[in-house]
């Protein structure tokens, strides 16, 4: 992708793993153990994402088999509490729900943020009409850090150099990641924003600046600094 702002279509999966809402729990087991995933989403009909099934869902059947929610006389379990996940048989009845989906536009900032406050390791991706078209998880968001140092600071000097905020003169230098920024600007406001915009670039580890503002002009021109030499001082006052 040309430009700093990756999205989540560029990095998800676009091939998903799914389940109907009928799924029954060891169609579900066996289907995590051959794709090898932790947690599928949960379409209807039309392809929407209902919810997610995960393997923690699951486990609530062995972590309550010694502890019978379904003892005689025990009030009815309320859907989505461990007690009903413990009964499910169902993906409609394991899943959580709503589900926590993103857009393909989204920017991976927003991705790593909505993982982060719902503590999941991955999000269906769902385009306007809330119909599956990818995963992202968290491997995937970090694939920009793969970009090479060439790349990287190519794409640098197009932000930061070549916007014209800085002079041509200011060296960009990148290694596994890290920017380095060296040089004088013109205006020494601007070396926040330079920095700023260096670390916006997706694939930047870090950024560290060597960058120095214009040097500082003397109070006075060397010519207009009075060179004469001062007179000796001579007394006026009455021979003693």
């Amino acid at each position: 992708m040309q430009g700093s702002q990756y999205t989540v279509g560029d990095v998800m999966t676009p091939t998903v793993v799914a389940l109907a809402g009928g799924a029954m729990f060891k169609e579900i087991v066996r289907t995590m153990e051959e794709w090898g995933v932790s947690a599928m989403p949960v379409l209807d009909g039309r392809g929407r994402v209902l919810g997610v099934v995960s393997e923690a869902d699951l486990l609530r059947k062995e972590e309550l088999r010694d502890n019978d929610p379904d003892l005689p006389g025990g009030p009815p379990p309320v859907a989505g509490s461990r007690s009903a996940k413990a009964r499910a048989v169902t993906a409609e009845e394991l899943m959580n729900t709503p589900a926590v989906t993103v857009h393909p536009a989204a920017t991976l900032g927003r991705a790593a943020r909505l993982m982060a406050r719902h503590g999941v390791k991955r999000l269906p991706v769902v385009g306007d009409d809330g119909v599956l078209i990818g995963i992202v998880s968290r491997s995937d968001l970090l694939k920009v850090f793969l970009r090479g140092d060439e790349d990287i600071a190519a794409e640098v000097r197009r932000q930061v150099v070549a916007a014209g905020l800085l002079a041509d003169s200011v060296g960009v230098a990148v290694r596994e990641g890290v920017v380095t920024l060296t040089g004088r600007v013109p205006d020494a406001s601007l070396i926040p924003l330079a920095i700023r915009l260096a670390r916006s670039v997706e694939g930047v580890v870090d950024v560290r600046c060597d960058l120095t503002g214009p040097r500082r002009r003397p109070l006075l021109e060397p010519d207009l600094v009075d060179e004469r030499p001062s007179s000796p001082t001579t007394g006026t006052g009455p021979e003693t």
